[in-house]
């Protein structure tokens, strides 16, 4: 059975992101996101004007005169959510977590996808792949994916992205639109396999943070504990110069891991738990946009 609290967060996530999707971004999203390619629609008689190259050369050789193919662009798209519910998403120093934000994100997109006539797919990862949820259309689809994104429990600590990203492009042979959502903490190279899976799909990576990853308060010291590996240490927030170093570590992690997405051909979103996402979002969006004018 499924707690009664956990159904009333579903709920919520799901009326503030309908509502998004609704009057935001819906539109970006149907501009941005193409489909498969070309899909042949039909044979009809050439006319004068008709693209000659067009010509259906063995339908023209039976009927005796010419007859062209038409095509049109194939608009549905297969939307793959890719999220990361490892032990450090369960972080957070305000009213969310991040893997609550986690689960939020998956509900936008996944209406934005259904709401274009698109199926939309979820796998859900800590070091191995945890659950996977096939592509589908409809409400009660995307119902069900916001529930597994909340309710899922991880088997291990860790996190490893190689195995859900080997399991991503086995089970979808097709070019799909992926989002990678995810706090990106790894310890394992990246590179090969971010760049394999970005000349597959569509890869976006959503970089998930907390306002206390990146700026750590005067508090004396603090006994942390790492959330994959259990270990503990003491740090003195006291001393200036520690929090700055720790400051500085973080901005560098940040800045090295969004200048590889970029090498390996990825769009990077980043957002911040407990904080508002709309802008972050249409940034991408209207990036995507003036890319495809261009």
């Amino acid at each position: 059975m499924i707690p009664r609290e956990l159904l009333k967060k579903v709920r919520r996530i799901e009326i503030r992101t309908r509502h998004m999707v609704s009057d935001v971004f819906s539109g970006h999203y149907h501009s941005v996101f193409k489909g498969q390619g070309m899909e042949f629609h039909e044979v009809r008689e050439y006319v004068p004007g008709d693209d000659v190259r067009a010509i259906d050369w063995n339908v023209t050789a039976r009927m005796g005169h010419p007859f062209i193919k038409k095509y049109v662009e194939e608009r549905e798209m297969t939307v793959m959510l890719v999220v990361d519910i490892s032990a450090s998403q369960a972080f957070g120093c305000t009213a969310q977590l991040k893997k609550d934000l986690a689960a939020e994100l998956t509900a936008l997109l996944a209406f934005s996808a259904v709401r274009n006539n698109d199926r939309v797919g979820l796998i859900l990862f800590a070091e191995d792949v945890q659950h996977y949820i096939a592509p589908h259309k409809g409400f009660s689809h995307v119902l069900r994916l916001i529930r597994d994104a909340l309710y899922s429990e991880p088997k291990q600590r860790g996190t490893r992205l190689k195995p859900a990203l080997d399991f991503l492009n086995h089970v979808a042979p097709r070019r799909t639109v992926t989002f990678l959502i995810s706090d990106f903490i790894f310890d394992e190279p990246l590179k090969r396999t971010l760049s394999i899976t970005a000349r597959r799909h569509d890869l976006v990576g959503i970089l998930i943070g907390d306002h206390r990853e990146r700026i750590w308060p005067r508090a004396g010291l603090i006994e942390w504990e790492d959330a994959e590996t259990g270990q503990r240490f003491l740090i003195d927030t006291s001393h200036r110069r520690i929090r700055r170093h720790l400051m500085q570590s973080q901005a560098a992690r940040r800045r090295e891991l969004i200048d590889l997405m970029r090498r390996c051909d990825m769009d990077t979103i980043e957002v911040c738990a407990g904080e508002d996402y709309d802008r972050a979002l249409m940034r991408f969006f209207r990036m995507r946009e003036q890319r495809m004018r261009t």
